[in-house]
């Protein structure tokens, strides 16, 4: 994300102007967006005309709209993001009221406006548009016939290619057509990390699957890249890594990261420190429970006695439409962050809310009310 043109005022009213480069900044710009924002976007609109002879026809034309945010949809497989609302400033295409849905475009500039820049969404734009935030490790998880090729980001996981050939059984006496059938396969999966994998930010690609599959494809990958002499491969030969998985499928990558000989691997790479956070947090509360809290009521407790060191909180609190919610979360950040606690956002957390302590508190009530525990 490139930030173009930053204005807030002293009472956190102001507007900022940003620039999506990749697939991922839309996941970011979608947790900027609440209802009730401006957004003034270029976009097309369908717009009828009349010509003198009073024969009636529609053209598709590009324009500038300004509309107030209604609804936000996003398509986190295709990272397509559109938000619809109404027409809030005066077009020559566009009448002031009329709905209209802007699809936000890679490369296309946009502006945001709000009433009340908090401390979460700020950090939101510093994250975004932080170089060294982009996803810095790549996967992709295989079985005979099937490969998911992902990179691994702290704050989403980016599916780019999905790979799917059907493999022949072999048969008796003769295995040809399943060596060739894998043969295909083992080549298209080369050929979608060439095509979407960047080396020179991918700091650890690991190649995963059950039973020996990993090993025959990094065989087939490094003996192609040889006999084509394709120096991206082979210069970024050290960067790969083979893992154990369960299954060729999306899911199995949690226990890929989980994998303590993968996480020692990844150890200064930006995703490791969120797989870490959880992992950290399910075992303290296995082991010592009166360190591990969740839900609203405990964790604002916790927080009133300074004890928490690292706070996990999901995505989704942050896109609640009350505001003062909404208020409510971001008061907890910023309760944890001036005490010299860390803040993990998490956008795969089940618990919606989670604190790691700094020491144990014991006798909290159990008897209240605690709204965030319903919704978890």
């Amino acid at each position: 994300m490139k930030l173009i043109h930053k204005d807030i005022e002293k009472d956190n009213a102001g507007q900022v102007t940003l620039m999506p480069e990749e697939a991922e900044d839309m996941w970011h710009t979608y947790n900027l967006l609440q209802v009730r924002d401006s957004l003034r976007a270029s976009t097309i609109r369908k717009v009828q005309t009349e010509s003198t002879t009073g024969s009636v026809g529609s053209s598709r034309v590009r324009t500038t709209l300004t509309i107030c945010v209604e609804t936000i949809d996003f398509d986190s497989q295709a990272c397509q993001l559109r938000v619809k609302g109404t027409n809030i400033e005066e077009n020559q295409y566009v009448k002031m009221g009329a709905y209209h849905t802007i699809e936000l475009e890679l490369n296309r500039k946009f502006t945001l406006a709000k009433k009340n820049w908090d401390s979460v969404v700020l950090d939101r734009i510093e994250q975004a548009c932080d170089a060294t935030q982009k996803a810095d490790v790549a996967a992709v998880v295989m079985q005979e016939g099937l490969a998911n090729l992902v990179l691994v980001t702290p704050a989403m996981t980016l599916l780019r290619a999905k790979v799917e050939v059907t493999i022949p059984r072999k048969r008796r006496g003769s295995c040809t057509q399943h060596e060739k059938a894998l043969e295909r396969f083992y080549e298209a999966v080369m050929q979608a990390i060439l095509r979407h994998i960047n080396f020179d930010v991918v700091k650890c690609f690991l190649i995963a699957s059950p039973g020996f599959v990993r090993d025959q494809f990094i065989t087939y990958l490094f003996k192609e890249a040889v006999r084509q002499d394709n120096k991206i491969l082979l210069e970024n030969r050290p960067k790969f890594m083979l893992v154990h998985s369960s299954s060729g499928h999306k899911y199995s990558l949690k226990e890929i990261l989980s994998d303590p000989t993968v996480t020692s691997r990844l150890s200064d790479t930006k995703a490791a420190g969120e797989v870490k956070a959880l992992e950290d947090f399910y075992k303290m509360l296995q082991h010592e429970p009166d360190r591990a809290f969740y839900g609203v009521a405990h964790v604002e407790k916790a927080a009133d006695a300074l004890a928490i060191d690292t706070l996990l909180i999901s995505d989704k609190l942050f896109r609640h439409q009350d505001v003062p919610t909404r208020s409510r979360y971001v008061r907890l950040v910023d309760s944890v962050r001036d005490n010299g606690g860390n803040v993990r956002y998490q956008s795969t957390l089940k618990i919606l809310l989670a604190a790691i302590l700094r020491f144990p508190i014991a006798d909290l009530s159990e008897g209240e009310d605690d709204s965030s525990s319903d919704e978890d």
